[in-house]
C-alpha cells in the first residue's frame, strides 16, 4: 500500500486528490481545476484506486451507483411481471402448476412457468437480486463514508491558500482584522450556531456536519429493511397461509410444527334480512340476494402434549374455546388466525337404498362418507354393496369408458357399485351419479336409489405470523431519519484566514448556497471584508 506525504507533513492514502489536512492539491488535474470538487473532500476512494485483484473488481462493480440503480430497476421490473399472472399459491390445488398455466394462459403461461415466475418472490434468483442490492448498498456506503469521515476528521483550521482560492465562494482583501472586529465575527458565527476552531488568527467555522451522513443513514435503513424482507423466507419467521377447515374437523395449524391443532365446532353466518336492514341495504340485497352481517367460526384450540404425534387426538391438551370473527382473530404464540371467507353446504355424505327395480322394495340403506368411504357395506341377510370406484368430482368418461374425476373435492360425486344378493351372488354393477343411474354390464334386477345428502360448511381462515415486522419498521424508521437528516440540514463551512496582510474568506456547503451567502453577509456586515463572489456563476457567465 503506497501513501502520499503532503508538504504539510500529513500522510494521505494513495489516490487522495486533496490533502486531508491542509487541502493542498496533490494531483496535476486538481491543481489545474478552477474549483475543487468537494463532494468527497478529494479523499481516496477504494473503487477509484485499486483495480488489480478479483476482490478489487467485485468491489468496484458493486460500488458503482449506476450498478445499484440498474439492480433496483431490474428488481422492480421483475416484481411488476410477477403480478401479471397469479402466483402458484393462489391457483387451484387440483392440478399441477405447469398444466394450469398452459391451459389457462396458453403459450404465455407456459413461458411464464418455464421462466420461474410462478413462484417469483421466493425464487433463488429474485432473492439473489435483493441480496445484490443489499451488497451494493453496503459497498457503496463503505467506499464513500470511510474516506469522507477520515478527511473531515483530519482537516486543519489553517488550509492551503490554493484550497481556499478554489472554493465556490471566495473573496480576498488587503486589510488587517482588529481584535474587536475579529471578536465580532466570532460572536456572529456563534449566533448562527457555528462550531468555531481557531488557530494563529485563522478561523474554521462549521455546522451541520451530521447532515453529510444522511445518505448513509438511508442506506443503513434500506439494508435493515432488505434483511427483514429476506428473513420472511426463513422458516419460522413469516407465515401467511390459508386454512380451510370443515365443521367437525380437526387440523394442524400451518407453521406451528404440529404443536397446535384447531377444531371447527361450528360456522355461523348471519345476514341482513329484517325490514330495517332491507331499507339500509336495499340495493345490495336486491342485487346479490343477501348481505353478510356477521360470519364467525367457533373453534377449540388444542396443544399437542409432549410425545404426541400427528394424528393422535388423545394426546391433545385443550387450550381454549374462541369465536373467530372478522377483525377479531384468535391469537396464540405469535400466530393470528383471521376469519377470511367461507363456503356453504359442501357435500359431506350421501345416503342410498338398495331396491328391487320392479316393486321398489328396499333391502337396506347405506351411508357413504364422501371423504372416507368404506369398501363394503353389509346390509345383512345376504345383501351387501361393494364400492368399486369413487369419483369425487365426476367429469365424464374417457375414451376407454373409464370414469374421470377433476379433483378430490366432492363437487359432483359419482360411484361404481357392485350389488350382491342371494339371487345374484356374483353381483350386479351399477354406476350412480347425480341424476344418473347406469347399468354398464346389462340390465340389473336391483338398483341403488338416492335417499338423502348431508352437507357442512367450510370456514377459510388466514394463519398469519410475522417476526420480521419490527425489523421492517426499524429499517423504515432509520431510513426516514436519514431523509430528514439530509434534507433539512446543510453542512456549512466558512474559512477566514489572514495571510501576508490579506484576509481570505471562503465558504462551502453541500446545498442551499443562497442560505450560506445570507449568513456570510450578516457575519461580515460590520467589517471591511468584501462579500465572497460565487465563482461558479462567474464561470457560467463566461
Amino acid at each position: 500500500m503506497k501513501e502520499i506525504k503532503c508538504e504539510c507533513g500529513h500522510v494521505n492514502p494513495i489516490g487522495t486528490i486533496l490533502c486531508e489536512s491542509c487541502g493542498r492539491a496533490l494531483t496535476v488535474e486538481a491543481k489545474q481545476n478552477k474549483l475543487h470538487d468537494m463532494r468527497y473532500e478529494g479523499s481516496a476512494r477504494r473503487s477509484q484506486t485499486y483495480n488489480k485483484t478479483i476482490v478489487d473488481k467485485i468491489w468496484n462493480f458493486f460500488s458503482s451507483v449506476k450498478v445499484g440503480v440498474w439492480l433496483i430497476v431490474i428488481t422492480l421490473i421483475a416484481s411488476a411481471l410477477g403480478t401479471i399472472l397469479p402466483q402458484e399459491m393462489y391457483i387451484p390445488q387440483t392440478t399441477t402448476p405447469e398444466q394450469y398455466y398452459e391451459e389457462q394462459y396458453g403459450w404465455v403461461g407456459k413461458v411464464w412457468y418455464d421462466l420461474g415466475f410462478q413462484d417469483l418472490y421466493s425464487s433463488w434468483w429474485y432473492l439473489l437480486l435483493i441480496a445484490s442490492i443489499g451488497i451494493s448498498l453496503v459497498i457503496c456506503s463503505l467506499d464513500r463514508f470511510i474516506p469522507l469521515h477520515r478527511a473531515l476528521k483530519n482537516q486543519k483550521v489553517t488550509r492551503h491558500e490554493g484550497f481556499i482560492k478554489r472554493q465556490r465562494l471566495f473573496a480576498r482583501s488587503e486589510l488587517t482584522l482588529a481584535d474587536d472586529v475579529f471578536g465580532s465575527i466570532k460572536q456572529k458565527l456563534k449566533e448562527k450556531r457555528y462550531n468555531i476552531r481557531e488557530e494563529n488568527g485563522n478561523i474554521l467555522a462549521e455546522k451541520g456536519r451530521f447532515s453529510r451522513w444522511g445518505p448513509y443513514v438511508n442506506h443503513i435503513g434500506l439494508i435493515i429493511f432488505l434483511i427483514g424482507g429476506m428473513l420472511r423466507f426463513v422458516p419460522g419467521m413469516y407465515v401467511d397461509e390459508n386454512l380451510s377447515i370443515r365443521e367437525g374437523e380437526k387440523k394442524v395449524i400451518p407453521g406451528t410444527h404440529s404443536q397446535y391443532v384447531l377444531e371447527n365446532k361450528k360456522f355461523i353466518l348471519e345476514t341482513y334480512d329484517n325490514k330495517k336492514d332491507k331499507e339500509t341495504f336495499n340495493q345490495a340485497i336486491s342485487r346479490v340476494g343477501s348481505v353478510a352481517k356477521n360470519f364467525q367460526t367457533n373453534v377449540t384450540l388444542y396443544e399437542r402434549v409432549e410425545g404426541g404425534v400427528v394424528g393422535e387426538t388423545d394426546k391433545l391438551k385443550k387450550v381454549k374455546d374462541y369465536s373467530i370473527k372478522v377483525n377479531d382473530p384468535l391469537k396464540i404464540s405469535h400466530f393470528s388466525l383471521y376469519q377470511m371467507s367461507y363456503q356453504l353446504d359442501e357435500l359431506k355424505a350421501m345416503s342410498f337404498e338398495m331396491q328391487k327395480k320392479d316393486n321398489g322394495q328396499s333391502y337396506g340403506s347405506i351411508k357413504v362418507d364422501l371423504f372416507n368411504p368404506k369398501d363394503v357395506y353389509d346390509l345383512k341377510n345376504g345383501y351387501k354393496v361393494e364400492l368399486m370406484g369413487y369419483y369425487p368430482d365426476f367429469s365424464g368418461f374417457a375414451k376407454n369408458g373409464e370414469p374421470q374425476t377433476k379433483s378430490p373435492v366432492p363437487n359432483n360425486p359419482a360411484f361404481l357399485f357392485k350389488m350382491f344378493s342371494p339371487k345374484h351372488p356374483k353381483g350386479e354393477i351399477s354406476f350412480v351419479a347425480i341424476k344418473q343411474n347406469l347399468e354398464p354390464l346389462g340390465e340389473n334386477e336391483y338398483k341403488i336409489a338416492f335417499k338423502s345428502i348431508e352437507t357442512r360448511n367450510i370456514s377459510v381462515l388466514t394463519v398469519h405470523k410475522d417476526l420480521t415486522l419490527w425489523i421492517l419498521a426499524l429499517g423504515g424508521f432509520i431510513f426516514m431519519i436519514g431523509v430528514i437528516q439530509g434534507m433539512y440540514w446543510n453542512h456549512r463551512r466558512i474559512w477566514i484566514q489572514q495571510v501576508n496582510g490579506e484576509v481570505l474568506i471562503a465558504a462551502h456547503t453541500n446545498k442551499n448556497w443562497y442560505g450560506i451567502k445570507n449568513e456570510i453577509k450578516y457575519i461580515i456586515s460590520d467589517t471591511n471584508i468584501p462579500e465572497p463572489i460565487d465563482q461558479q456563476e462567474i464561470k457560467k457567465e463566461k
